[in-house]
């Protein structure tokens, strides 16, 4: 998993309450049990006009001019800005996955499904909690400067501009901030105590080699 340490990108505003996960990525793309290939279904029904299925070539679906992720001057965003109850309905965890796929290193919101939220820090993926106040700064502050970004110090726990013209200061778990700063997912933390698992089983195999 990619470290999260420092990180300054433009940011792209998804002005809708309430996202569920297949609005991320719709159910007919489940199919893989793989992190990538998901980032050009992410927000399918919104982002194309015609129904995606697995398998079509979306270099050649038509694409709908009117939402975010399509308009020029977001391309590239790394950093998407949404309302309260971001990632709600089902667990899937290929939402986060679908979301680092196409760039993505943060989301900011007011608040966020239990199961999307724990999923992101898996994936590594740094998923924010701002203050609705603070939130509808950063989109008016997004819809006023074409390719505003910001900077994120995972470190130090804030996100603002450069200029400092908007700075805030945003809380994370001590130990998910560990694993997100040394790009550990839950593979990464088992394979910390990898000498301690190969000496128990070492000892298991010595004592009961009938397990074997």
């Amino acid at each position: 998993m990619q470290p999260f340490r420092v990180h300054t990108g433009v940011v792209v505003p998804l002005d809708r309450a309430n996202v569920d996960t297949d609005a991320i990525i719709p159910k007919q793309f489940l199919k893989s049990i793989r992190r990538s290939g998901f980032g050009p279904n992410l927000f399918d029904a919104w982002r194309y006009l015609d129904h995606g299925e697995p398998g079509m070539d979306n270099a050649k679906r038509p694409l709908n001019p009117d939402f975010v992720l399509n308009q020029e001057r977001y391309r590239g965003a790394t950093i998407l800005l949404a309302r309260r109850n971001f990632g709600c309905g089902s667990s899937r965890e290929h939402a986060p996955w679908a979301l680092v796929d196409h760039g993505f290193r943060a989301v900011i919101a007011p608040s966020y499904a239990d199961i999307f939220h724990n999923n992101c820090y898996k994936n590594g993926l740094l998923p924010i909690v701002l203050g609705e106040g603070e939130v509808a700064k950063l989109f008016d502050a997004t819809a006023a400067f074409p390719g505003f970004s910001l900077t994120i110090d995972l470190e130090r726990q804030t996100v603002g501009t450069k200029d400092g013209s908007l700075a805030f200061r945003f809380e994370v778990e001590p130990f998910r901030k560990k694993c997100l700063l040394e790009g550990l997912d839950d593979i990464g933390l088992t394979l910390q105590h990898a000498d301690q698992i190969r000496a128990f089983e070492a000892k298991r195999l010595a004592e009961q080699p009938w397990l074997a």
